[in-house]
């Protein structure tokens, strides 16, 4: 994760749990929900975003339900990060427990679409290699931090737990 660039798509506040994994694919196969995502905002989104990219919100990223699909679908899409003002606390959670990074950053609006950004979460800084600027995210607690660093919280407890024998 850390220092990888990465493509963004920008989209603005309240984006739902219902626009990243649409309820009308929630009995389909993750993969298909997974094609789906964003449809309803960015109906191109799950065609052209690639491994390693990073999705950008405003404030209250991930409202709504609390279907942990909308997480696995940004997941099974590759995206690397999301980065927002703010965020819906069960989405926020869910992203640490399936091992994506949310990074609240109150300077994530002034990201274009397009640009090209690296992360590193050990510092909590974001660096926008297209405007050659940086941007300060809050720091991920180190317990968090390592969920992530894991792959989120069931490959922690197993990591954790075998550690232990």
């Amino acid at each position: 994760m850390n220092n990888a660039l990465g493509k963004a798509f920008v989209f603005g506040d309240d984006v739902t749990t219902d626009a990243l994994a649409p309820g009308a694919y929630m009995k389909q196969p993750l993969s298909v929900l997974a094609q789906h995502c964003m449809e309803s905002i960015a109906p191109t989104f799950a065609q052209e975003v690639k491994a390693g990219d990073y999705v950008v919100g405003g404030c209250n990223f991930g409202m709504g339900s609390s279907r942990e699909q909308a997480v696995i679908a940004l997941n099974m899409l590759g995206v690397r990060g999301v980065i927002a003002v703010s965020f819906a606390g069960l989405f926020f959670r869910n992203c640490i427990n399936l091992g994506l990074a949310p990074l609240v950053c109150t300077e994530a609006v002034q990201i274009a679409a397009g640009d090209k950004l690296s992360v590193n979460l050990s510092n909590g800084v974001i660096e926008n290699h297209t405007q050659q600027t940086r941007y300060s995210c809050e720091p991920i607690p180190p317990s968090l931090l390592a969920m992530l660093q894991s792959g989120g919280l069931i490959p922690h407890l197993k990591k954790t737990l075998s550690l232990r024998k």
